[in-house]
């Protein structure tokens, strides 16, 4: 059975109260930032990205992980400045990488810039320590070729930590959307068989911590710049749905303990906990 400790530390939704974000666990801990469905360059965004730059004072993290949807609209140039390099501009200066995976706004292209540190690929990984390696995957066209790749990858990594994450969310209460079964049926057996513990997504604008599924933690945040007031339905398997607010997610990993904290653009926090790494 999967055990989770500590779980939750529920503030509630009133964006008047602005909390304290949390410091990190320990000094040595791996740290990143969460962002999905952010490629608006509308006011929502640089104010996600304004928050995102403070909670570093607090919460230094090296790196963050976008669920997609990167840039909506037009693909130029012009729209890489507007949509992220300016609304993310104190955390690109600081030395903050960016992780991205593709969503079904996004042109394939956004694979060679180089801010997104994708190389080329539609799908890769990256080791960002020992014991902890992040999957990024093209949920768009999941075909046979991105499924040995993943395979093969899953198989080899002998991380302790193993995280996916992509645009389409396997598990979501979302009334517009919902889950996307296809991708679940082919993909899912997969993140079971090779012991994956975290999965994270967008798509869907809004956010929902999901019960876990087969011993694997989902999370969905696709407002990170849009917004779908009141778009989550109640369902049994949300343990937090919020959509009143854009989003984001702060992460540490601490040997077998993962602690989370999601903040709304006003710094308010609305939900976090400490799960603890399912043994497989």
């Amino acid at each position: 059975m999967l055990r989770r400790t500590l779980l939750l530390c529920l503030i509630g939704y009133s964006s008047s109260w602005s909390a304290e974000i949390r410091s990190p666990a320990k000094p040595d801990s791996l740290r990143f930032g969460v962002i999905g469905d952010t490629g608006t360059g509308g006011r929502a965004e640089y104010e996600i990205g304004a928050q995102l730059a403070k909670a570093r004072e607090t919460f230094p993290f090296d790196f963050v992980v976008m669920l997609g949807d990167n840039l909506y609209g037009g693909q130029k140039p012009k729209d890489f400045r507007d949509k992220f390099e300016l609304p993310y501009k104190a955390l690109i200066d600081g030395g903050v990488k960016f992780y991205a995976a593709l969503g079904n706004h996004d042109d394939p292209n956004q694979r060679f810039y180089k801010q997104f540190n994708m190389n080329g690929k539609k799908y890769y990984t990256f080791k960002p320590r020992n014991g902890v390696r992040f999957f990024a995957l093209d949920s768009n066209y999941m075909d046979k070729p991105q499924l040995d790749w993943l395979e093969s990858e899953l198989k080899a990594s002998g991380s302790d930590w193993k995280i996916c994450f992509f645009h389409h969310p396997l598990y979501s209460s979302g009334e517009r959307h919902g889950p996307s079964l296809e991708l679940r049926g082919i993909l899912e057996p997969l993140l079971i068989k090779y012991g994956v513990s975290l999965v994270l997504s967008g798509h869907e604008h809004f956010y929902e911590r999901i019960k876990p599924q087969r011993d694997i933690y989902y999370f969905i945040l696709g407002s990170s710049a849009k917004l779908r007031e009141n778009g989550i339905a109640r369902t049994d398997i949300t343990l937090k749905g919020f959509a009143r607010d854009q989003t984001f997610m702060l992460m540490e990993i601490d040997g077998d303990q993962l602690n989370f904290q999601t903040l709304t653009r006003a710094g308010t926090l609305i939900d976090s906990g400490t799960l603890e790494r399912p043994k497989k």
